[in-house]
């Protein structure tokens, strides 16, 4: 009978403690009762939760892109469940952010992300390409430790590009620019200068501007240049408009289309004068009769 009362108390015990341990653990977590705090399970949870949605690239696009000065081009990145992680594009050559998830981060408007809605698509978008935009480009995902992809762009001017990628060109082919072949502007008016291109069957499919043996920046420090070009069935119209003309906008213009002759046109900007005081070199025969008329009298005069 003791032995009986003494097993009924050590069973007693034994439930008391499992009660209080029950309510230990209901109250503290069990993670704390173990001995792991709420941060470790978190990061646990977090890196449990990022082996399995782990950000990755959908490898689409070509990795070596050729570009032609002048022209835009698209530099590809797919990232397959990005989750609420952000997509950005680096410029390799000064570590310079170009764009984060679909804002822009640089002056330079000739870059921009393309991101239709609800697409894994992150596409850097560059538009009227010019040779400093060689180099290599990273698409990168904020993941620990970051993710990325480079792409590496290639920039050749038209010449050499259409050398290696000739178009037909037929005989009757050619660029007309509007207006006298000479044109004279005032300083800090607007240089429009309209060329047509009368291929019909086969529209260029580019058209580029060069001023003296330079292609037209379009993202020069100077700003105010831009480029408008209309495709339609009486042919290829790209006008050039240049604003707040300087001295040094002045020299030669000429319109290059991909699959015809070019047009050139010259532009002066003068500085308040008359176009006429560009002439001064080459007096007209009138004026000479009669400064040799002024001249004879003068002369007869003295001599009575």
């Amino acid at each position: 009978m003791s032995r009986r009362s003494d097993l009924q108390r050590v069973l007693l015990v034994l439930l008391l403690f499992c009660c209080v341990n029950i309510s230990i653990v209901s109250s503290t977590g069990v993670g704390n009762l173990m001995g792991v705090s709420d941060s470790s399970k978190s990061k646990f949870v977090e890196s449990a939760k990022g082996a399995v949605e782990r950000p990755y690239f959908d490898d689409v696009g070509p990795r070596n892109v050729t570009a032609v000065v002048g022209q835009s081009t698209t530099l590809h990145c797919r990232v397959k469940r990005p989750g609420d992680r952000t997509v950005s594009w680096m410029r390799k050559r000064d570590l310079h952010i170009l764009t984060s998830s679909i804002h822009t981060y640089t002056g330079d408007a000739r870059f921009s992300v393309r991101h239709p809605e609800h697409s894994d698509d992150w596409d850097l978008r560059i538009e009227y390409v010019q040779k400093r935009d060689a180099g290599v480009y990273e698409c990168q995902v904020n993941t620990e430790p970051k993710i990325n992809m480079a792409v590496m762009l290639n920039v050749e001017d038209a010449t050499s590009f259409a050398a290696s990628h000739p178009e037909p060109n037929p005989e009757d082919a050619q660029a007309t620019i509007s207006g006298p072949s000479e044109v004279f502007v005032k300083k800090g008016s607007t240089i429009s200068l309209t060329c047509s291109v009368n291929v019909h069957s086969t529209p260029p499919s580019s058209v580029l501007w060069y001023h003296g043996p330079a292609v037209v920046d379009f993202d020069s420090p100077r700003g105010g240049i831009s480029l408008e070009t209309e495709k339609t069935e009486a042919g290829t119209t790209s006008k050039l408009l240049i604003t707040k003309a300087l001295l040094s906008d002045s020299g030669n213009y000429t319109c290059v289309p991909s699959n015809a002759s070019p047009a050139s046109s010259i532009v002066h900007v003068l500085n308040g004068e008359h176009p006429a005081a560009m002439q001064t070199s080459t007096a007209s025969p009138k004026r000479q009769v009669l400064v040799m008329v002024i001249v004879s009298v003068l002369v007869l005069t003295e001599i009575r």
